[in-house]
This record gives structure tokens, sequence and C-alpha cells, in this order.
């Protein structure tokens, strides 16, 4: 590690939220370790944008680690489980809708916690959403508390007290549109993420998937114009 340098593992989707959140880790001084998840997702497309962001966005090194979520199942991302559809934000489940997939943040935080040990790094950025966001439970914030107050008891580090882990959520508090306004300000090429649950063949957004109506929401609100491809 070089002379003062701080050293972050930053969970990196291919979507706005997390190439956001590690554009913010970026500005904000760290050397960013970008983590991405191969995790049975049917939108896959997702892993060539965080490929894409991550090296646009200037990460020291990107991973892709292998974790076969599919063996679970229990998810529309995950099985074969039509991807719920929608005209309008307002018209989205109010429970927990199926596309939430069992412990998946618990899953890549835990991974993203081991590399951080073995990295010497002591910060960890999220691009978790509590405003515009699906619902799921391991985006709030008491969880995100819960889990760094574990993590620092689980590590060797945090035990012989070298390091005092942290996780980062900078767009928990931020609703699509100031996400939107986020990202531009920090320089990230929107046209390189993705966010679509079920993308077309040719890897068009959907447009009436959760993700992609949130997304849409986003950018209308904050009067900029989305320049990804929708199939509809």
């Amino acid at each position: 590690m070089e002379q003062g340098e701080r050293r972050a593992v930053c969970l990196l989707s291919g979507g706005l939220d997390s190439a956001t959140s590690l554009a913010y880790a970026r500005r904000e001084g760290f050397a960013c370790y970008a983590l991405s998840f191969d995790y049975g997702q049917r939108h896959r497309v997702e892993l060539e944008a965080a490929a894409r962001l991550a090296k646009a966005l200037g990460a020291r090194r990107h991973l892709v680690v292998p974790v076969d979520l599919t063996v679970f199942g229990g998810s529309a991302l995950t099985a074969d489980i039509a991807v719920p559809k929608a005209d309008r934000v307002d018209d989205l489940a109010q429970n927990i809708p199926i596309t939430y997939v069992p412990a998946r943040n618990t899953i890549f935080l835990s991974l993203s916690l081991a590399w951080a040990e073995v990295l010497g790094a002591a910060d960890i950025f999220l691009g978790v959403n509590a405003i515009d966001y699906s619902g799921y439970p391991d985006c709030r914030p008491e969880y995100i508390e819960a889990f760094e107050k574990m993590a620092n008891l689980a590590t060797r580090a945090g035990v012989e007290r070298r390091t005092q882990l942290k996780i980062h959520t900078p767009l928990i508090q931020l609703n699509k549109a100031g996400i939107v306004r986020l990202a531009l300000e920090l320089g990230v090429d929107v046209k390189l993420t993705r966010s679509c649950y079920d993308p077309d063949p040719q890897g068009r957004a959907c447009g009436h998937c959760d993700s992609c109506l949130l997304r849409r929401k986003g950018f209308a609100e904050a009067g900029v114009e989305d320049p990804i491809e929708y199939a509809a």
C-alpha cells in the first residue's frame, strides 16, 4: 500500500446507484477496488456494464466473484419466475417484491468484508437507497448499521483493533432524481450503466420492471434524458 493511501472496496453491480457510489468514493480520495458478483442473475448484462464502469471510473482493480444463488432460487432474478411488470411506479407492489434475492446483500457484504481485510481496507462503499427503492429489507439504514457492528466483531483486523470498518452508503437518503444529479455531478457516464431486471436479447431495458420504472422516474424528475435504450 502506498504511503497514506486509503483503500476501499466498492460493490459494483453495473447499475446507476453502485456506479455513483464508486464515483463518490473516488471523489473522497479513496483508492477503489471494485467488487461484482456473478450470482446467476438473469440480467447478466449488468456484469458487462460493471466492467466498463470500473475502467471508466478508475478502479484500481475489478473482481467478479462467482456465487451461484440459483441453487436456492426464491427470486425472479435467480429462478424461473416472471419478473413483475407495470406501467407506472404507483402500480408497483407495496410489499417486498419477488425480485428480492434472499440474503443477497448479506452475502455480498460478507465477501466484500473478506477482501477489505486482505487489502487492509477499513472502508466499504455500497450504493443502497432507502427512498426510491423496491422495499428490500437489506437496503435499510438499520440493516447497514447492524452489519457494520457485526463486521467489527467478526474480523481479525477488528478484534486486534488494527482497523475499524466503516460501511459507507452515500446514496441512502437520496431519491432517484438526487442520485441522477449526483451521478452527473461526479462525472459518471450514465449511458454505461444498466439497471433492468429483464433485458431483451439485445440487452435493451424492458422499461417496465421495478428497476426500470424507478430509474425512469428519477431521470424524469431530474429533468435529464436517460441515454440508455429501452425496448418499450
